[in-house]
């Protein structure tokens, strides 16, 4: 089956993968940046979906421009960056008292990442779906979570001197 890669410059769609990972990422990191005021935000998550996207890319390039010399194995160049981003991650973690922040955006830039590899292997529109779901994530989840929490967290009760309180499971009152 024909593929656009058949009839257009090679360099034209290595751009155009490039963009593409560049913008879903970006988009992911928009949400992050407007509705969950993260510090990893827009240029961020764009940035590491773009990187993943370069070293498959360049990957492949290598592989088809040294065969037989180099073997290439794309599922190892993946799962370098997956490791990377891990890392990168790890230092976006704060614990605060006894809450912790920074795990949805660190979860966001691994995923960012997995969009830029699967634009970099050509998976178009899985790259396009997986970004929409990463935003239903985010935004509709969200709301879902923030209600659960609602019900599930919060008791009223009637202290000794019959004032209402509003406490949490760790007793702390609102």
């Amino acid at each position: 089956m024909p593929t656009p890669e058949n009839f257009v410059d090679p360099n034209i769609v290595i751009f155009g993968k490039l963009v593409l990972a560049m913008l879903l990422g970006g988009v992911i990191g928009t949400e992050r940046a407007l509705l969950a005021k993260q510090a990893a935000g827009t240029r961020t998550f764009g940035l590491v979906a773009l990187g993943a996207c370069l070293f498959v890319v360049t990957g492949s390039f290598v592989d088809v421009a040294y065969l037989g010399v180099i073997s290439f194995d794309p599922l190892r160049v993946a799962a370098s960056i997956i490791m990377g981003i891990g890392f990168l991650g790890g230092g976006l973690i704060i614990f605060r008292g006894d809450s912790l922040h920074g795990v949805t955006t660190a979860a966001g830039l691994w995923i960012a990442a997995g969009i830029g590899i699967s634009v970099g292997f050509g998976m178009y529109s899985v790259s396009i779906f997986a970004t929409l779901l990463s935003l239903v994530m985010f935004t509709g989840m969200w709301y879902v979570e923030n209600r659960f929490k609602h019900w599930f967290e919060v008791h009223e009760f009637v202290r000794p001197d019959h004032r209402t309180e509003m406490q949490n499971e760790n007793g702390r009152t609102s």
